[in-house]
């Protein structure tokens, strides 16, 4: 079982109560989320509240303690088998759960409760090169296999199932001849870094 880091996590973390509270979900390095961190640290009203990470060796886990962000780490029991996490969520009114490099398929309680309030993010123009399995230089590999023009990312609601949800945005990049996969994934993580946190201030913006 892995550990549950909580000594920054009092059960209600002290923030003001009116501020927007996003939840990110991610299993990797956290480059995003970092990314992510960065956008809302100045913002009054929007706060990046708490890390749930499913790997203990992720580097997202320590990006969370550097920037003082309280970090949840947890196994499949937890997960799936348990309403720990889903508390956790619900008891510190959590606006918005945004994933952000989470391998997971997340369990039918939390999305049944999080209904239209959770994102992810995409390195490819879904319906294209989605499912279990596809995700970072694997997508862009197909892309350059398969001798693409064009890919980019889709931002979409999370559903029961792998990359399905209903698209909030897709961006676009060309795919020039003789890109490799490492090129094509440098241009998807810069619309990355550019639009993700945009859709997430605008959807907690319209948040009543």
């Amino acid at each position: 079982m892995f550990f549950t880091e909580i000594t920054l996590f009092s059960c209600k973390i002290t923030k003001c109560e009116n501020m927007k509270k996003i939840a990110i979900f991610a299993s990797g390095s956290g480059t995003n989320t970092n990314n992510i961190i960065e956008y809302f640290h100045n913002n009054k009203d929007i706060s990046v509240f708490i890390i749930f990470s499913n790997n203990k060796d992720a580097y997202v886990n320590e990006r969370a303690r550097q920037n003082n962000i309280p970090i949840i780490v947890f196994d499949r029991h937890q997960l799936y088998e348990t309403d720990f996490i889903l508390n956790i969520l619900l008891e510190n009114k959590i606006d918005l759960i945004v994933l952000a490099g989470f391998l997971w398929l997340v369990p039918k309680n939390i999305i049944q409760n999080f209904n239209g309030k959770m994102i992810n993010i995409h390195p490819a123009l879904l319906p294209k090169y989605g499912g279990k399995g596809m995700y970072g230089l694997k997508v862009h590999q197909k892309v350059v296999e398969n001798q693409d023009k064009e890919t980019g990312i889709t931002i979409h609601y999370v559903n029961e199932e792998y990359d399905k949800g209903a698209v909030i945005l897709q961006e676009k990049c060309p795919v020039l001849p003789g890109e490799t996969p490492e090129d094509v994934a440098n241009k998807v993580h810069q619309l990355e870094y550019q639009y993700y946190p945009k859709v997430i201030e605008k959807i907690l913006n319209n948040i009543k």
